[in-house]
């Protein structure tokens, strides 16, 4: 990240303009919290069977994912501003399709709509916040900023879905889109200055159908493999994402212009900062889920009280996000990530402490600590990605941390899903007197167990249960101590790479001379 001390500050301009597009990233934050609500009404009213419904839900991620390098690369070529805006028309337009969609097909059209438009919104409105605040210090509480309406977001969601669906019918969780992106809209030409690459050429269509036929095929895969298990469709969607992701970066290194700079990743802050962002988010959101699964299928909690569970971390998340660039004026951003991640692997290795019963305490507890070590790398690693990218190729960089999240959700509830299946079943011993069809349920999944227990006597229900329940633990403490290992590896990696950076704002004394494409001067802003 720059350090050059006497780079111009934002004012009063640039804050407000912050605060339009932090509430952007609030809203998309909310969507997801709020369509997990709405999903029960708008089947029944729809009449979604059940593999609709999962395409209702993953739709949306798949198409975002799958179009976060094109829309980076867009907005650096055509002006990140105007294409801002082009996306947030598009998905004010997409919502009210979802609002008043009139069959499970026309909304996972929409949905699929509301994707791509809102692949535009992270890259654009971070690549316009690195433009915006180049003053370092500045900077770094932007993007904690940024980072932290997504948290906010995830605390509001259940919220303000409870309240509109008490009281409204199931599309106005989508109409809540539309007044954002209007802000947006009237606000963005006057608060947002625009930017693009003055050298930037023609976008390489061949490259843009590489990376969907890369990212749609692997995420769709990895997310089918955590759902059902080693299955060929899914193992095939991975390996065909796989080749064409290969023969995207063999294609990347033939052009002049390529959709994604590959020379970024010879910044070791670069590429450092996108591992330990996609290692965080592989580890971490498999653990989730099987912590959420404990709270209703262990401690029999409900899906909303469950939800709630959750809160007290993203309460701490949003503080750490904020706080953290603040502490990195003084502290090394390495020493407060790296520390943070042992902080990480704290809060992990409390979870391994919870009981089969009884324990959802140890882990909304551990949640929280995890949430308080991982602030500084959501803000300050995020911050460090971007930065180290020179100006014009901020766009693509933008998109690079949010790839990462996408994929190291799907590969981690596929991996570390099956890690805590495989402990599982390999734990579980079903008690005598179970008939062969119940004790098969049992061995699939806790659910299943659940589900056949309902059959069965009620002392013999018990024992099932009780079984179940202490094999599905032993699996949630199997994978919050690999992930917490590994976490704790990656923030010595991240310490070792990246301890040469100064604090924020400080002099790059110590800092090693930047490569020939990052020493470019920044591009003029274009009015």
């Amino acid at each position: 990240m720059t350090t050059d001390v006497a780079a111009p500050r934002a004012g009063r301009r640039e804050w407000v303009g912050l605060a339009v597009l932090a509430l952007t990233a609030m809203l998309v934050s909310v969507d997801v919290f709020v369509l997990l609500l709405a999903l029960p009404h708008l089947s029944a009213d729809l009449g979604a069977d059940s593999i609709e419904q999962l395409w209702i839900m993953d739709i949306y991620g798949f198409m975002v994912g799958g179009f976060l390098v094109t829309m980076g690369g867009l907005g650096d070529r055509i002006g990140r501003r105007k294409l801002l805006l082009i996306g947030a028309a598009a998905f004010g337009i997409a919502s009210a399709l979802a609002a008043w969609s009139t069959t499970p097909e026309m909304l996972i059209g929409a949905r699929a709509l509301l994707g791509i438009a809102g692949a535009t919104l992270g890259p654009c409105t971070l690549a316009l916040i690195s433009n915006m605040f180049r003053n370092p210090k500045q900077m770094g509480l932007a993007i904690g900023i940024w980072s932290a309406f997504f948290t906010v977001g995830a605390i509001l969601g259940p919220i303000i879905g409870g309240v509109l669906l008490a009281h409204f019918w199931w599309g106005s969780v989508f109409l809540i889109n539309i007044p954002v992106m209007a802000v947006l809209l009237v606000f963005g030409p006057v608060l947002l200055p625009e930017f693009k690459s003055p050298a930037g050429g023609r976008i390489d269509l061949i490259s843009v159908g590489m990376s969907l036929a890369a990212i749609l095929p692997f995420v769709y895969g990895f997310k089918e493999l955590a759902k059902n298990g080693f299955e060929f469709v899914p193992v095939l969607a991975v390996v065909v994402g796989v080749v064409f992701g290969v023969l995207f970066v063999l294609r990347q290194r033939t052009l002049a212009d390529p959709l994604l700079d590959l020379s970024l990743f010879k910044n070791s802050v670069f590429t450092v900062g996108l591992v330990s962002l996609l290692a965080y988010s592989l580890l971490t959101g498999a653990v989730m889920m099987l912590a959420t699964q404990y709270f209703q299928l262990v401690d029999g909690l409900g899906s909303l009280p469950a939800g709630l569970a959750l809160l007290p971390g993203m309460a701490v998340s949003t503080v750490a996000v904020l706080v953290s660039p603040i502490l990195a004026r003084r502290i090394r951003p390495a020493y407060l990530i790296s520390g943070g991640l042992l902080i990480v692997a704290v809060g992990l290795l409390l979870m391994t402490q919870a009981a089969s019963s009884g324990g959802s305490w140890l882990l909304i507890l551990g949640f929280a600590v995890w949430c308080l070590g991982g602030g500084p790398l959501l803000s300050l690693g995020i911050g460090q990605v971007i930065g180290s990218a020179p100006p014009e190729k901020a766009g693509a960089a933008a998109s690079m941390p949010q790839i990462s999240n996408e994929l190291g959700a799907a590969m981690g509830f596929a991996i570390i899903g099956s890690v805590g299946a495989i402990v599982y079943r390999s734990t579980l011993t079903v008690p005598a007197g179970v008939p062969a069809g119940a004790a098969d349920a049992a061995r699939e999944s806790l659910a299943g167990a659940t589900t056949a227990a309902n059959g069965l006597p009620g002392g013999v229900a018990d024992q099932l249960l009780s079984a179940a329940r202490e094999a599905f633990t032993s699996g949630l403490h199997t994978a919050a101590l690999i992930s917490a290992v590994v976490l704790a590896g990656v923030g010595v990696l991240f310490f070792v790479k990246c301890r040469h950076i100064g604090a924020l704002g400080a002099p790059a004394q110590e800092a090693p001379a930047p490569a020939a494409e990052e020493a470019d001067e920044a591009p003029e802003p274009v009015s």
